[in-house]
Formats: C-alpha cells, structure tokens, sequence
C-alpha cells in the first residue's frame, strides 16, 4: 500500500466522509496526487457562492489540493480543481466554531478566486481543520542560531 492510501481512509474517516462517497471520488482524486504523497485534510464542502452546484469533496496533501464535484440532480462526478500548492496564491481560512465550518479561499494559478465551506462534523473539529491548514500553507520557519 502507498502512502496516499495510508494516509488518505484514515483522513476521510477522521472527516466523517462515509464509504460509498469516498469510493465515488477516489478514482478522480487518484489520478491527481502521486502515490507518494501525504495526505494531510479530507472534507465534504461546498460552494457559498453556488449552493445548487452540487456536493464538493476536498483532498489536501503536501503537495496538492484537489476538489472533486457531484452534481445535485444527476449525482455525476467530475473534476472541480487540481492545482499544485505552489500554483495557489492568497489562501485565506476563516474558522466558524459556531457553525462547525471553516472556509478556505484561494486564487488559483488561472486567475480564478475559489471559496470553498468545509463542513465539519463537530465544533472541536474546527482548531484542528485550522490547524492542519496552517501547517500546510504556513509552514513555521526554521531559525538558525548564529554562533558568536
């Protein structure tokens, strides 16, 4: 077994994303991410801006993010966003403890603004979610001591 499989049933499960869903995404979302990478967040979201849009599913890795969509009516799967981490530029994230929810922004290498709500299963997961956010887009320095 690779590492994104290792590291990715756990992530989803973590989530509270149900098999049958996570079986439907994952031959999109193993096409994108390499089978050495991490898996780092999985969440169910969708689009504030385009409520009918359908069900949007988000893979976060070291090295990717990768958003896969479910229409409403036909419930067909297709590939929203796959875009290199070093290709997305102003991620922001707002946590809503109150709503169990944390919304990420981000312009993607095209120009394109995206914002996407997470849901969260519980309020206790929204730290976390931030967390697991912070440590993937701000990563904290290494300081180096100088020797006298």
């Amino acid at each position: 077994m690779d590492v994104f499989s290792r590291t990715f049933l756990p992530a989803a499960a973590e989530a509270g994303v149900t098999i049958p869903t996570v079986s439907r995404h994952l031959p999109i979302i193993r096409r994108c991410i390499d089978p050495d990478d991490t898996t780092v967040l999985v969440s169910r979201c969708y689009r504030p801006e385009a409520p009918m849009a359908g069900e949007f599913m988000m893979v976060l890795t070291h090295r990717r993010l990768v958003v896969t969509q479910e229409t409403k009516v036909f419930h067909r799967l297709r590939l929203h966003l796959n875009a290199h981490l070093r290709h997305l530029s102003n991620v922001t994230w707002n946590p809503d403890v109150n709503h169990s929810a944390v919304e990420v922004t981000a312009t993607a290498v095209d120009g394109v603004r995206e914002r996407f709500r997470l849901r969260l299963a519980e309020p206790a997961a929204v730290p976390h979610c931030a967390e697991l956010l912070q440590h993937v887009f701000r990563p904290a320095r290494a300081t180096v001591a100088i020797a006298a």
